[in-house]
């Protein structure tokens, strides 16, 4: 399994969103997400993040809550632990280039009628309702989710 973070960044109501246009053979291809990337070293899931969301966006982080692990299973990819964090504060000023994708501030209500995976869908309910730390595994045959179970901790 591999090991990576991702973060949504928060402003005026809307999140920093990618939208993965850019690298070849990404399976997030056409996709909107977070920022982020796999750990390196032996870097926390905290690290990961701090250093991910700067090389992407050229933002530091100054306000981050750790929220959840989602476990991913695919029939066509590796395994991965995501360790999902949301941001609200940060300084710096925001890259105009981002090597993965293109960066778009979008509204947190249009979300969900993006291209988005469908288990993004599922946490993002969660972020929604702040229901605290959560864990979630999502099994997919291809792009469809074929199996989902989630546990609230907060």
């Amino acid at each position: 399994m591999k090991e990576t973070s991702l973060c949504y960044i928060e402003k005026d109501g809307c999140y920093l969103m990618q939208h993965r246009v850019k690298k070849e053979n990404d399976l997030n291809h056409e996709k909107w997400v977070g920022v982020g990337g796999k750990f390196e070293g032996e870097e926390s899931p905290e690290e990961c993040v701090l250093r991910e969301t700067l090389e992407e966006t050229g933002l530091t982080l100054t306000s981050y809550r750790y929220r959840a692990v989602i476990t991913f299973i695919s029939d066509q990819w590796e395994g991965e632990h995501m360790h999902l964090f949301t941001a609200d504060g940060f300084t710096g000023e925001m890259l105009s280039e981002c090597p993965e994708g293109e960066l778009v501030w979008v509204p947190k209500d249009e979300v969900e009628r993006l291209p988005i995976w469908e288990g993004d869908r599922l946490f993002f309910d969660y972020l929604k309702k702040d229901v605290g730390f959560f864990t979630m595994k999502l099994v997919y045959q291809g792009e469809k989710l074929v199996h989902h179970e989630e546990r609230i901790y907060g």
